[in-house]
């Protein structure tokens, strides 16, 4: 058939050319990821796999790859896409150069089939390890951003919702629980997809209070369990292994039953009484205390927390405090929120 191209000219003149895009493109992606790693994050582990499989990549990037190179009569050198022109995140960032690693190293598995078997196979493997390397960047960076927030919202019921939230926001808190106990689903998913794109917007972490089913929907960094919902087990198996998992507790058994069960964070409270749960008992600062002596993963202070009292609370020994009304009622929530982070800061 006239569309089938004589092989020796495919292998001599079209293949190599492929090759050697994508495997600049492979590599170009690599390193952008890996100075991330290196400086973003400082995580010597993860800039190592990167520069791993880098190295792994460049020695299939042959002399006979590179001296097919034409880079004037390439009529892909002037094709864009207004996507490409910006980069609204690091989150944003990130995705972008894992998906473009991702898809050159798919290109170089199928050509290098034709252009050598053994290189299909490496390719093959070097795809996998990349996919293993986006789950572990994605946990470490959102594991780093939840023990690096001294300050987390969770919401209340507000008719102006997403403007309080983005408000707080710009007062400096990057985490933010949606939490809506009496809210129709359709109402909480639209909800939840608005409140979750504006704290990616800030490079903030959102988490569902609750609905495993809802932060998968939304793509949320995770969910926030109480004692009576679904064991940590269940929900670590359907949001998989990159998603945080928040368990409330109110007793120092509570807290090893979370701890031992795979918890990422625990909530320490409630502190003070709260309307929010007006059945708990106040467990007061011995507990906060004790979650200083005894708590080997993040925790929270949360319950009655505010402006007045936070100060009790951080002197038992809390570094990182959940707060609702002292943000959501406040008449600044930006006011609020950084005069909130400034004592948490100071001390």
């Amino acid at each position: 058939m006239d569309i089938l191209i004589n092989k020796d000219i495919s292998k001599s003149l079209c293949i190599p050319r492929i090759l050697d895009a994508n495997l600049d493109r492979a590599k170009e992606g690599l390193r952008t990821i890996e100075e991330w790693c290196r400086f973003g994050l400082e995580n010597g582990q993860l800039s190592e796999k990167c520069k791993q499989i880098r190295q792994e990549i460049a020695c299939w990037h042959s002399h006979e790859i590179r001296s097919a190179r034409n880079t004037l009569d390439d009529p892909g050198t002037v094709l864009s896409h207004p996507k490409e022109e910006t980069r609204e995140s690091i989150e944003h960032l990130l995705q972008s150069n894992l998906s473009r690693v991702q898809e050159a190293l798919r290109v170089l598995e199928e050509y290098g089939k034709l252009y050598q078997v053994e290189m299909g196979i490496a390719f093959k493997n070097i795809r996998y390890q990349v996919y293993i390397l986006e789950s572990n960047l994605l946990n470490f960076d959102r594991y780093q951003k939840l023990k690096k927030s001294p300050l987390y919202l969770v919401t209340s019921e507000s008719k102006n919702l997403l403007s309080v939230v983005e408000s707080a926001l710009k007062g400096g808190v990057n985490l933010v629980q949606y939490r809506a106990k009496n809210t129709d689903d359709i109402v909480r998913l639209k909800i939840a997809k608005d409140m979750c794109q504006l704290c990616h917007d800030h490079n903030s972490l959102f988490i569902i209070n609750d609905r495993v089913d809802l932060a998968l929907a939304v793509n949320a960094d995770g969910v926030h369990l109480g004692q009576q919902d679904m064991p940590i087990s269940l929900a670590r198996q359907i949001l998989g292994p990159n998603r945080i998992i928040g368990r409330s507790t109110n007793n120092p058994e509570e807290m090893a039953q979370a701890i031992n069960q795979g918890a990422d964070y625990i909530g320490v409270g409630p502190v003070y009484t709260t309307p929010t749960k007006p059945e708990k008992i106040p467990v007061g600062l011995e507990y906060v205390d004790y979650a200083r002596n005894n708590s080997s993963i993040p925790w929270f202070a949360i319950g009655g927390i505010d402006q007045d009292n936070i100060n009790k609370v951080i002197t038992a020994g809390a570094k990182q405090v959940a707060v609702v009304r002292a943000i959501m009622n406040a008449e600044n929530p930006t006011t609020i929120a950084k005069e909130l982070l400034k004592k948490l800061t100071i001390n």
